[in-house]
Order: structure tokens, then C-alpha cells, then sequence
């Protein structure tokens, strides 16, 4: 690895003190470092990525690692994650150890663990189409009025289920333990390859999370209301790009076709990590 690549949450490393240290750092090592470019919602500019790095190194906490993941998809890139929030699933280094970290990186004492991507294609009634991927969770809840919406859930062409519920999410492994276990859905080994249903606050006695193959195919169709006006729902991929949909709109889910690629240094397991952030609750 010789170029890399830095993203950085400027609203936890302000005075850009961390972000300074690990280039300063990696330049030492003869390495070339280039930081990210942001536009005036301090988000990441994409043109602006080069297309030869190496690896990607995100300053932040595991929502800043999650948007990484998303903007780098298809680029083949491992990412390392610097922690600056709280107790992280995903960035598992901490600030006072970064400059170790950096060595053991050159010196390739690391592994890297592939993790489960989801791709969501948007079809509206009338025709248009929209795509975007996602990490943890692609969620679908009502759209600001205080009713419960229906969905109908499809399986591989075939309807499974129809749901009076205020949402639906459809998880990866990563994303288990997000949205998907506050809404009383199974934690699920992060490397492992499947996705995870759960209904939001669904008015049914017997709705449960399902579990449903990687090959599968999902589909989620937004229903009508039982006064036959359309139904206002919004979907969001990570918790942001936030799209409206309508009655009749149809969101296809599947396993996407890269991977989230996530540096690991530590001997620090998914159980040991679970186990802690579960003392902090």
C-alpha cells in the first residue's frame, strides 16, 4: 500500500488535529496521503477521489465508516476505521493508539474482514427508476402522518407477506445490531451472508424478523390505504438519502455484488465487542 486516502467527520475532528497526525504520519513512511475534499454540507466531494488509492482511513465514528463504505463502493478499497465517537462496532481503532496502528498497517501485520453489502433498485409506477447500496440497512417507515402504512412482501417473485406496520428493514449482518435490534430484531455474526426482515411496530401478533438467503431476491410494494388514498412512504439507505414513495412503488432488494472491505488490527472479536457495548446499555 503506498496512496491513501483519508475521510474525515470534521464535526469530531475540527481542528483537523487527528486527521494532520495520521498524514503526518504516513508520510514518514514515505507513503502519499491525500485528504478528502468536501462541498458546503461537508460532504464528500465524489469526483474529487482519486482512482489509484490503496486504502482509505476514516476519522469519525461508525456512521462516518458506514457513508465511507457506500461512497468507495466498487472501488475495491480495504478501509480502516479511527474512532472518535463512542464504542464502535465498525472503527475499532482508538486516537491514543493511531500512530501503531499506522505502523502495523506498513508493515501489512493486519487482516481483512469482507462484510455483506445490500443493493436496493426504486421502480415508481411510472416507470422511473433509482439505486443506491447500503451497508446496515435499507428502511422504509411512513411518510410524517401518524398512520400505519401497508407493505407487501415479496420473495423471489412470490408474496410471502402483507404488513400493517409504521416500517420495514431489511438488514445485513453488519446492520443487526443498528435499527434492526432496537426494533426487536436477532443480532446476527457480522461476516456472515444473509438479510434480515423486521417489521416496525407492526399490528400483528405474529409478526416476527425472517431470515432470508443471500440469493434471494426481496421486493417491498407500498399498499393503498383502507380508505383507498394513496399512501406516503420515505426509504433511506444508512440512514440518509432520504426518497419518497407512493402507493404502488416497489423497492427490489438483494445482496450487492461488492463487498465492504474493513481492516481489522485487533484480536478483538464480534462477541468481545458485543459484550461491551451491551454493559454501556
Amino acid at each position: 500500500m503506498n496512496n491513501f486516502y483519508i475521510i474525515t467527520n470534521y464535526a469530531k475532528d475540527e481542528n483537523k488535529k487527528i486527521t494532520r497526525q495520521i498524514k503526518s504520519c504516513l508520510e514518514s513512511y514515505g507513503k502519499n496521503c491525500i485528504l478528502c475534499e468536501k462541498d458546503e454540507r461537508e460532504e464528500v466531494i465524489p469526483d474529487t477521489i482519486p482512482d489509484y488509492i490503496d486504502c482509505a482511513l476514516v476519522v469519525g465514528g461508525d456512521g462516518t465508516f458506514i457513508q465511507a463504505s457506500r461512497l468507495l463502493f466498487g472501488r475495491d478499497v480495504p478501509m480502516l476505521g479511527i474512532n472518535m465517537g463512542t464504542l464502535g462496532y465498525l472503527t475499532e481503532v482508538e486516537v491514543h493508539g493511531v500512530e501503531e496502528a499506522i505502523s502495523q498497517l506498513v508493515r501489512g501485520d493486519y487482516t481483512i474482514e469482507k462484510r455483506m453489502m445490500l443493493y436496493g433498485s426504486i421502480t415508481r409506477k411510472n416507470g422511473e427508476k433509482t439505486s443506491d447500496v447500503a451497508l446496515n440497512d435499507i428502511v422504509l417507515n411512513r411518510g410524517g402522518l401518524m398512520k400505519i402504512v401497508h407493505f407487501d412482501l415479496y420473495v423471489n417473485g412470490q408474496l410471502l407477506n402483507s404488513y400493517q406496520a409504521d416500517g420495514m428493514i431489511v438488514s445485513t449482518p453488519t446492520g443487526s445490531t443498528a435499527y434492526n435490534l432496537s426494533a426487536g430484531g436477532p443480532i446476527v455474526e457480522p461476516t456472515a451472508s444473509l438479510m434480515v426482515i423486521t417489521p416496525i411496530c407492526s399490528h400483528a401478533l405474529n409478526s416476527r424478523s425472517i431470515v432470508f438467503s443471500d440469493e434471494d431476491e426481496i421486493v417491498i410494494e407500498i399498499g393503498a390505504r383502507r380508505d383507498g388514498q394513496t399512501e406516503d412512504v420515505v426509504v433511506n439507505f444508512d440512514g440518509a438519502d432520504f426518497i419518497p414513495l407512493q402507493t404502488g412503488d416497489r423497492v427490489m432488494i438483494k445482496k450487492a455484488w461488492e463487498t465492504a472491505q474493513i481492516i481489522k488490527m485487533s484480536k478483538i472479536g464480534f462477541l468481545e465487542t458485543l459484550r461491551e457495548k451491551m454493559k454501556g446499555n
